[in-house]
Parts: C-alpha cells; structure tokens; sequence
C-alpha cells in the first residue's frame, strides 16, 4: 500500500514539519528535579473535589520542586462544552487558592500555548499524517450501528468490548477498498494500529501506587474524530509531550487508559513523563464504602463547599490531610505555619481510597475558623453573604463595629478560650441572627408556661440595664431564691430535693427568651449588646 499517498487523501495539504515543533515547543528552562505538572479539565461546567484534590497534589509538586504548574482546557467533546465552564473552573480553583503559573485565560509565558486544545488542531493532524505515511494509522468507516453490533456480539460470547484483532473490520481493508469507500463519501475516523498483544503483560511504575502489572493494548483506538479534532487519548499524549509534563498527576480511573497512553507515547516517539495515580475519594454508605458519586453526594461538587460557606482555607487543610499521611500531625504541631512550608511528597500519598468524612471536615472548619480575628471573621462572612445569602442577612453588615462586638463575643478571646461554635459561613450568619431582631426559638422551655412568666416578670423588675455582670447575675440569684430555686449550685448538689431546680435552670429560661438558644455566649454580654430597649422587648415578648 502506497501509505504517503494515502496520507494525503486523508489529510490533504501542507503540514508542519514535525521537528518544527521540537523547536517551537522547546524543553523548559529548569532547576534539576523541577516538575511540570498539569490539570486539564473538560469545560463541562461541572468541576468537582477531585479535581481539588489531583489539583493540590500537582500544585505542590510543581511549586515544592521548582516547577511550573499550568491549566490546559481538554475542548476536544463540543457536545459536552458549557458555556462559562472555563471561567468557573479557574474561579472556583483561585477560590482555593490554587496558583497556575500558565495556562488558558492565566496568563504567564504562552510559550507552550494555545491552552485550548481544539486551537491546537493542525498539530494533532500533523502527526496523524506521520502515522498514517508510516502505516501506524488508518482510515476506519464503520457506522454506529455497525460498532454497537459488533459490541453486541462481544457482549454475548463474553469477550473484552473494543475495536480489536478479528472486531477491527477495517484494520486490513485494501488499498482498493479504502478508495472506493473514500469515493463513495462515507465518513471516516483515523484510528492507531496497535502492535500490543493482550495475552502479554508488563509491569509498571506508578508514582503514587508503586509497581503495578498492566495488560499491553491491542485496542485500534480512534486517534482522530470525523470532525477532523482528535480524541482525549491522541491530544494529552502530543499536549504532554509537547508542553514538556513531566509528571501526571490523574485519578485512578485512568488507570485502565494507561497502555494506551504508553502505546501512544512510544508510536510517537516521545519520551514517556511519570504517571501518578491518584486513589478515589470514598465514602461510608451504611457499613460500606463507595466512591463519592455526583448523583448523590452534593459535596462532591466544589460549588458545594462555596455555596454552604465553608472556608477554603479549611477545605484545603482536610484534603492534604487525606492527600498526605503526615500532613495532619505537622498541621498540629505547626498550626501558624503556611502550609506552604509542609514537605509534601507524593511517596506518602494513599494507594488505595481516601475516605472523605464531613464530619471530619466540619471539625477542621471550628478550628481553622476559631483562629481568625473577628475582623478577619467578618470579612470572611461578607464576601460569603452578598454572593449567597439574603438580604435580610446582607443587611447584619451595615453597621461593622456592632457586628464585630457579636463576633468578638461569640469567638470569644484568644488563645485556648476561643469558642469552636461556626463551621461555616452559613450557619455562623444564621446562629448570630438573634443580634439583628431575627430571634428564631431554636430550643424548647424545660419549664411550664406559668413558671416562665414568673422568671420572666420578676427578673424585669429588677433588671437594670446599667449592671455589670457581676450585679446582673447576683439579680438572676435573687429570682432564683425567690421562687424557689437554689441560687447557689453547691446548695443544689447537697440538697437537690428541696428546691425546684437550681440557678441555670431559671438562667436558662432568660436565655432562651433574649437569643431562642438554650445554650449561647455570655447572657449579660449578649444583652449589653442588644442594648437595653431590645433586650427589654425580649424578654417581655417571650411571655405568653
């Protein structure tokens, strides 16, 4: 077969030289060890906590080692592009504070770009032409209903589905043959002829995973689609090698890909860079686990984490927590540190899957949330209430210095003191709505009707909002022994028998009246706060 002939019926016309691309695409000017590390989302507009997690991983690779970090956009499925997918995948990585050195709609050196694939196109043709003239690529016409028979077929004699030894039907088609379909107009893809044999196996090294024993390809898999843009599989491996990866950081899902990928690499004469990869996020489904799912887990969306409020900061931490077997214990120790200074290494990352546990997750957020400063509380819950919540909730922000005496009394002081109440900015924002004429009863009396008004009418007629706490609670005292409840809680302990109850149960029924919450911060702040017509009109409202 006359394959330089065929070449240019397929792919008409003048293409680059593939050297020139060596030279157009130069290797990068590193430090020794430096890695160059990738993400390369699809714009689906739907970007998830694996894609934080891979990015994490890369990032601090690429930035620990000396390297560089880029974004490329894998546009090659029109049908599964959104509009304003990019834009929000680059917002919702910057929001966690993932910095690209280059890339699509970065900026930084565009030596290696375009960053969209499908502006990349005649490169991807112009190695296709090479294939094709070499006798490594060929012109297959089957239809859809010819390839969904033949997986059919396969399916029913329990054989592996693909387009492989006697299923690859146009593998061996003449050169007669091939014209004929060529004058006859029918649509054709490109797809590799595959020299692997699945009957041989090979062993592998896995950054992440360590050895592992793959099966060779024998898949004839499309290289290049109808429309004339290649496949995933053809554009990473000329993207990579071109870009000059030296290290891909993917999920495990890839794993199955991974000869092909290497068969590619090698038919293109590339060098091969290393693959990592990455174990699956799980979680616990009864007594079992399973991998986090879009159809049924919310949080594995990353719009999830902004949306409820969570600090990125915090997320951050939880996910090297699960990305890295020591970062947890150094977090502790060193909890000022940037996490920058953590010695990430890609040896002590999980083989197998990561638990994600939000609860976990929830209890990072107290502590990461605990050590800011009521200012940088405020500013946090700011930025979180004008992008998603009300307008009610928007206006706790027109007077910052009375917001910053509620936050400074509900993080309560520095040091070991400080409160661990707010997980996220949403239920910070609902938990302080009691400040701002919101009081919403969250919590039950464990009093009757009668002897709540009782509380309630003989505390306000003592109550002066001028006290200072200790005058204030030695009036709570007093409502307490008056109506037969221990105003001290040593009396209580000795005889519990003789009173109806001790001082914090009546101190329980003020609190629940001024905040709707049995449990709160300090009361007599709580109410200096208010002022003394609101904490006033409170308590009155809360007799029946």
């Amino acid at each position: 077969m006359n394959y330089e002939q065929l070449a240019e019926r397929l792919l008409p016309g003048e293409y680059p030289d593939l050297a020139s691309f060596e030279t157009r695409y130069p290797p990068r000017d590193l430090p020794k060890g430096a890695q160059v590390t990738r993400l390369a989302p699809s714009p689906t507009g739907f970007i998830h906590l694996g894609n934080l997690f891979v990015a994490i991983a890369n990032e601090r690779i690429a930035h620990q080692s000396g390297g560089k970090l880029f974004l490329r956009i894998e546009d090659t499925d029109l049908k599964r592009k959104v509009d304003g997918a990019v834009e929000a995948v680059i917002a919702a990585l910057d929001y966690f504070d993932i910095r690209f050195d280059e890339g699509a709609e970065i900026g930084g050196d565009d030596t290696y770009a375009p960053w969209y694939q499908r502006q990349r196109a005649e490169i991807y043709r112009a190695y296709v032409k090479d294939l094709i003239r070499r006798g490594r690529a060929y012109p297959c016409f089957c239809t859809e209903e010819e390839l969904a028979a033949l997986r059919d077929e396969q399916v029913a004699n329990k054989e592996i589905t693909g387009y492989y030894g006697k299923y690859a039907k146009c593998r061996n088609l003449t050169e007669e043959e091939i014209y004929k379909n060529l004058e006859a107009g029918k649509p054709f893809v490109i797809r590799l002829k595959s020299m692997g044999d699945s009957s041989r196996k090979f062993t592998f090294h896995d950054e992440i995973k360590g050895d592992v024993t793959v099966t060779e390809n024998d898949q004839d898999v499309v290289i290049l689609k109808s429309d004339g843009i290649p496949t995933y599989h053809f554009a990473h491996a000329v993207d990579d090698h071109l870009m000059r990866t030296t290290l891909v950081i993917r999920g495990e899902e890839w794993l199955a890909s991974l000869p092909i990928h290497l068969e590619l690499f090698d038919v293109l004469g590339f060098a091969r860079p290393k693959y990592g990869h990455n174990c699956s996020l799980m979680k616990m489904d009864g007594e079992s686990k399973r991998k986090l799912s879009k159809r049924k887990d919310p949080e594995l969306s990353l719009s999830f984490y902004r949306q409820e409020g969570y600090h990125p900061f915090a997320v951050k931490v939880y996910m090297l927590t699960l990305l890295n077997s020591d970062f947890e214990e150094w977090h502790m120790k060193y909890p000022e540190k940037p996490l920058e200074e953590f010695r990430f290494r890609i040896e002590k990352m999980s083989r197998s899957g990561a638990l994600f546990d939000l609860d976990k997750l929830n209890d990072i957020s107290k502590t990461e949330l605990s050590r800011l400063s009521a200012e940088e509380m405020l500013a946090f819950l700011k930025d979180w209430a004008f992008s998603f919540g009300s307008e009610r909730e928007q206006a706790y922000f027109a007077d910052e210095e009375y917001l910053l005496k509620v936050l400074n009394l509900c993080m309560g002081t520095s040091g070991k003191k400080r409160r661990k109440d707010f997980v996220t900015a949403k239920q910070a924002v609902a938990e302080i709505g009691y400040f701002f004429g919101d009081r919403v009863q969250k919590d039950a009396y464990r009093v009757d009707d009668g002897t709540r008004n009782a509380i309630l009418d003989a505390f306000l007629a003592k109550y002066e909002y001028a006290d200072d706490a200790q005058a204030w609670f030695a009036k709570v005292k007093e409502v307490a022994a008056g109506l037969g409840y221990a105003a001290e809680m040593r009396d209580y302990k000795a005889n519990p028998e003789v009173y109806k109850g001790s001082v914090s149960d009546v101190a329980e029924v003020l609190r629940i009246a001024v905040t709707g919450r049995a449990n709160s911060p300090d009361l007599w702040t709580i109410m200096q706060i208010l002022g003394d017509e609101r904490a006033r009109a409170r308590l009155s409202e809360a007799r029946t």
